[in-house]
């Protein structure tokens, strides 16, 4: 496995990844980055992560395509497929996703809360009921969740409306 370190507005992502799978992003915000941080260019999964990334930094509306390390249940998939569903500038509160996928709403926060790919899953774009922006674990929590809706829901990202 390796490991990069990916400098961005959030602050250092740590990507780890091997030569078939992206096994975890970690928004680091202003935690240090470990000392065991490769080197080397990245390459394979990690190198078209940081590709990806660099894309949806530039157009929050950027979609991801990567060979995410599979969920460890079938029902972890299915929930991380309706999260991934939600587009890009949009939102869906946990009760909303909830019944879109047939679970309960405190299962989908603990599939946010667990999710080792945000940005790509983008749990960041699971809100509290009433649109409140509710909680996010990574980076630095809800100011990290609030700069990547902003992000991409720039105005110039749709057509110049408000």
């Amino acid at each position: 496995m390796t490991t990069t370190l990916l400098p961005s507005p959030l602050g250092p992502i740590l990507i780890e990844a091997d030569a078939h799978w992206l096994r975890a992003i970690h928004i680091l915000g202003d935690r240090t980055a470990p000392d065991d941080i490769d080197d080397a260019p990245a390459e394979g999964p990690a190198a078209e992560a940081i590709r990806q990334l660099h894309a949806y930094f530039e157009d929050g509306a950027a979609t991801f395509e990567l060979p995410l390390l599979p969920a460890a249940t079938p029902r972890g998939a299915a929930l991380r497929d309706a999260i991934t569903a939600i587009p890009s500038g949009d939102t869906l509160s946990y009760g909303a996703l909830a019944r879109i996928a047939g679970s309960a709403p405190r299962a989908i926060g603990q599939a946010c809360a667990r999710n080792p790919f945000p940005i790509v899953v983008p749990c960041h774009r699971v809100v509290g009921s009433g649109g409140t922006i509710g909680h996010y674990s990574g980076g630095r929590g809800i100011i990290t969740k609030t700069w990547l809706l902003d992000h991409e829901r720039r105005p110039e990202r749709r057509g110049g409306l408000l």
